[in-house]
């Protein structure tokens, strides 16, 4: 007998079981670009092979196997959070990357760099300027879902910015200056650590935090695309552009030297050069809707 899908319980990364929703699947598939018709047809046949208890990784690959068919470029932008937890092993490159982001919100930029503290020198992630604010800003990258950033990481966070905050202030022009600490993970918060970020007037930036202005909102307002996202590269030429502190898609854009460089050769490299193409276009469309 046919197990109506509406009953059937699937398990997310954290191990918590969760009815599933094929609703939340079908807007997922949209926002990387897919049609109603293409979503529902997705859709349709990832219901097909649901089963009791079936994991969300599961059927993420399934679907991400079924949208490729359609469009590489749609299933670059599916495969969005996996792609940002593929910037390792290190956490450099999700570093480099948040500070691409800030940039395009018009934010002059630093990364990796040492402090003079009150107290003692701080090795910073990124520092953020623009106008009249200053942030100091600490990126916790993790490679694996379910994964929760606890309070622990915004209180020691702070105590360290405190310490840079007084030796801020005591700069030319930094008196009047709004100074603060911020912290950016690609996965999620503890409540607690949410609550002290809130209360301590810290900016918490998780991967849905918060509601409407987190790390995916981030993302998909500017269209820089991890190159961890093209389905057309290997593992290893991936990490091959990484280790060249190449993090963006739009880098590549009409680069055909730098795809050389990593031993990517015609006609291949074409096909790259499409998806790299077709994938800024995607987003300029969904931007445009």
């Amino acid at each position: 007998m046919k197990i109506n899908e509406e009953n059937i319980n699937i398990t997310k990364a954290s191990g918590l079981k969760v009815p599933f929703n094929k609703g939340k699947l079908k807007q997922s598939l949209m926002r990387s670009g897919a049609n109603s018709e293409q979503a529902d047809e997705v859709v349709s046949e990832v219901m097909e092979m649901l089963v009791e208890g079936m994991s969300t990784r599961k059927i993420y690959k399934t679907a991400f196997r079924l949208l490729r068919n359609v469009s590489r470029p749609m299933a670059a932008r599916y495969k969005l959070k996996h792609a940002i937890m593929e910037l390792g092993p290190s956490g450099f490159p999700f570093e480099q990357f948040v500070a691409e982001l800030l940039k395009h919100k018009g934010y002059k930029t630093q990364v990796g760099v040492i402090v003079k503290g009150h107290c003692v020198n701080h090795e910073v992630d990124v520092i953020a300027e623009k106008d009249k604010h200053h942030f100091m800003i600490e990126c916790k990258f993790h490679n694996r879902q379910g994964y929760s950033s606890d309070v622990k990481i915004p209180l020691y966070i702070q105590s360290r910015f405190l310490d840079v905050e007084t030796s801020w202030k005591q700069l030319d022009g930094h008196a009047e200056k709004f100074h603060q600490g911020w912290v950016v993970t690609n996965t999620r918060f503890s409540e607690d650590a949410a609550q002290y970020g809130r209360c301590m007037n810290m900016n918490l930036v998780g991967w849905d935090y918060p509601k409407n202005n987190g790390l995916k909102d981030w993302i998909d307002g500017s269209g820089l695309h991890p190159v961890t996202c093209l389905t057309t590269l290997t593992q290893k030429e991936k990490q091959q552009l990484l280790d060249r502190k190449i993090v963006l898609c739009k880098t590549m854009h009409h680069n055909h030297a730098l795809l050389e460089s990593i031993g990517i050769k015609q006609p291949r490299l074409q096909k790259v050069m499409e998806e790299c193409s077709a994938l800024c276009e995607i987003f300029s469309k969904t931007i445009s809707l």
